[in-house]
Order: C-alpha cells, then sequence, then structure tokens
C-alpha cells in the first residue's frame, strides 16, 4: 500500500512539472509573438469585429491588450456599422479580424503576424 501511495505521488508531481513546463513556454510564446505583432502592427491595421457574448472575442482582447497591441474593436449587437460590416464580408463567426483589409475568422497570433509582414 505504501508503494502505491509513493508511485501516485511521483507520478503527480511528474505530471504537475509537465503541466507548469508548458504553461511556461505557452507563456514565453505568447510574449515573443506579442513583441513581434506589437512591432508590426499600426493603429487602423487591426480590426477585431466581436460578440458582446464571444469567449473567443474576450481572449483576443485580453491578450492583444496585454500585449499593447494596437486594434480597435466594435461590437456587433450594438454598433450597426459594424454589423453591417460583418455581414458584408460575409463573416460566419466571431472574432472575425479585418487585417490591414483582408478578413480573417478568429484569432491566431501567428497568422496574424503573417498578414501584417511586408
Amino acid at each position: 500500500m505504501a508503494r502505491i501511495k509513493a508511485d501516485f505521488w511521483s507520478l503527480a508531481l511528474i505530471l504537475a512539472l509537465v503541466l507548469g513546463a508548458s504553461q511556461a513556454a505557452s507563456w514565453w510564446l505568447g510574449r515573443g509573438q506579442g513583441e513581434e505583432l506589437r512591432a508590426l502592427a499600426k493603429p487602423g491595421d487591426i480590426v477585431m469585429l466581436s460578440s458582446q457574448t464571444c469567449i473567443y472575442c474576450d481572449k483576443a482582447r485580453v491578450w492583444m491588450t496585454a500585449q499593447q497591441v494596437p486594434f480597435r474593436e466594435c461590437f456587433v449587437e450594438s454598433d450597426a456599422a459594424c454589423l453591417a460590416e460583418f455581414q458584408a464580408r460575409g463573416a460566419r463567426g466571431t472574432p472575425t479580424l479585418v487585417v490591414r483589409g483582408q478578413t480573417q475568422l478568429g484569432f491566431d497570433q501567428a497568422r496574424l503576424i503573417q498578414s501584417l509582414k511586408p
């Protein structure tokens, strides 16, 4: 019985270390992407068409704000011009990003960086 408990705690420790390392790597990668995106993006380059109930919009907003990436956001439920643009672009969901006039469904930092590179 003592051996089983020791094995369990060893496994739990390994799992915690792996999860911690994964989170650290994810944070580090996001930080690097934030720096690159901040260097590439100019005010007006990125418009995020959002919904007030979209959790992915919330995550994108929090990340871009934390990384100090210049972007403008509008909400399709409360802004008629935003809804009109959303519909005109044939958007299927939110967030829809308009990056220098090009439509992107969803928030993907790497794709956003590629779209802003010269």
